[in-house]
């Protein structure tokens, strides 16, 4: 453990100024998103810039991939929760039906297995597995947060963790922190989403 730490406090310490723009970017964009404010989108899209040539660099090209089309997915947010926010200026949140979700995790795993063996056998990439997972996951997650569904902070939760290990491996230890404090500002997204639904009315 000890060793852990030494080697983390030196990858920090490492840290690119590129790096610590996107991680700073990275907690402004989910902070706001926990607040339901369309803002966080352009916040999301300069950070995910700076992580896909972050990622590209570390032999994690399904990462790299992923944080490029973020940058896409940030403009359909913003405009997708401009357009969809309540008297208060929040975006207005709701539930995915659970048969989308079977749906959606079944294309997933197919992705996930298809892909991990393109990468095994095409490129240099240091997990393919667990790279191909997160990156597919990530996607699916990233669309229901566009389209404000609650759950969006569920598969953050256990996206978040998976790929703080990731990076970790791969040296880019303040990404990887970037990823855990995440995982703890998901779970505080979640209560808040929850609290922000409408109660229903009286009978």
């Amino acid at each position: 453990m000890s060793a852990f730490l030494a080697q983390l406090l030196a990858d920090l310490r490492a840290t690119s100024p590129l790096e610590g723009a996107s991680v700073a970017l990275g907690l402004v964009y989910v902070v706001l998103a926990v607040r339901r404010s369309r803002w966080c989108w352009p916040f999301g899209a300069l950070s995910s810039a700076g992580l896909a040539w972050l990622a590209a660099r570390s032999a994690l090209p399904m990462q790299a991939a992923l944080q490029a089309f973020y940058v896409g997915v940030a403009v359909y947010g913003f405009h997708r929760w401009s357009a969809e926010r309540d008297t208060d200026g929040h975006v207005r949140t709701g539930w995915w039906p659970w048969r989308r979700h079977v749906a959606a995790w079944m294309l997933v795993a197919a992705l996930t297995f298809a892909t991990s063996r393109a990468l095994a056998q095409l490129t240099h990439a240091a997990w393919p597995l667990l790279d191909a997972a997160c990156t597919w996951g990530s996607l699916l997650a990233t669309w229901l947060a566009a389209r404000a569904r609650i759950e969006n902070w569920l598969y953050w939760i256990v996206i978040d963790a998976a790929l703080g290990v990731l990076f970790a491996s791969q040296a880019l230890a303040l990404v990887a922190l970037l990823y855990f404090v995440y995982l703890v500002i998901a779970a505080a997204g979640l209560r808040s989403w929850l609290r922000g639904m409408p109660r229903p009315a009286p009978g």
